[in-house]
């Protein structure tokens, strides 16, 4: 993106900057991943009510917001009464997510229900070396709400290593949007055809 900064009296400098480099606050952060979330579901626009319900806020604090994510070109207002909101490709470079016809699919099953409108992007493990501390940040792309406490995920399995973890949710980070999983079972099978 250009940003004209007036340099001298009748003069302009254009500069360049990268807008992988935005520093986005907690709540425009959450907000922004709530509405390429939904925007991933439907295609289409997304009203700010339904980021509100989303993330768990007033539908005002929502429009303030979407005011100042605009102004970084990181969101489109769509005017009308089936106006919204979409999320620019920028938002996604700034969130640094892969859209999905880029991505591999990587199966999300939620209480024993696979998770359609979802795609796991990484998986990060911690404490390994500890079975009854080890935990999985499970980063995915699609919303969050209906995972709670206790609920029973299952990951997997990855295009390489036919990883897959099951374990029960702790807890999530919706500004990440991280699934945090306590590991019940892991396991990665290497496929033999190479050999």
């Amino acid at each position: 993106m250009r940003q004209f900064k007036k340099a001298g009296f009748n003069r302009w400098e254009i500069r360049e900057f990268d807008m992988s480099s935005i520093e986005l606050t907690a709540s425009q952060k959450t907000i922004l991943t709530a509405l390429v979330n939904l925007h991933s579901e439907s295609e289409d626009t997304v009203k700010g009510e339904e980021i509100a319900d989303e993330v768990d806020r007033n539908p005002g604090t929502i429009r303030n917001q979407m005011q100042s994510l605009k102004a970084l070109q990181l969101v489109e207002g769509v005017p009308g009464p089936k106006g919204g909101y979409k999320p620019t490709a920028t938002a996604f470079n700034a969130l640094d997510i892969q859209t999905l016809d880029e991505a591999a699919k990587v199966p999300l099953v939620h209480n024993d229900e696979p998770v359609e409108n979802a795609n796991v992007d990484q998986i990060s493990l911690s404490s390994v070396h500890h079975p009854e501390r080890c935990r999985a940040e499970v980063h995915i792309q699609g919303s969050l709400s209906d995972f709670h406490s206790g609920d029973a995920v299952r990951v997997g399995p990855t295009p390489l290593s036919n990883l897959v973890i099951e374990g029960e949710l702790d807890s999530t980070d919706t500004t990440e949007n991280i699934l945090i999983l306590k590991i019940q079972a892991m396991q990665a099978s290497a496929d033999d055809s190479d050999h």
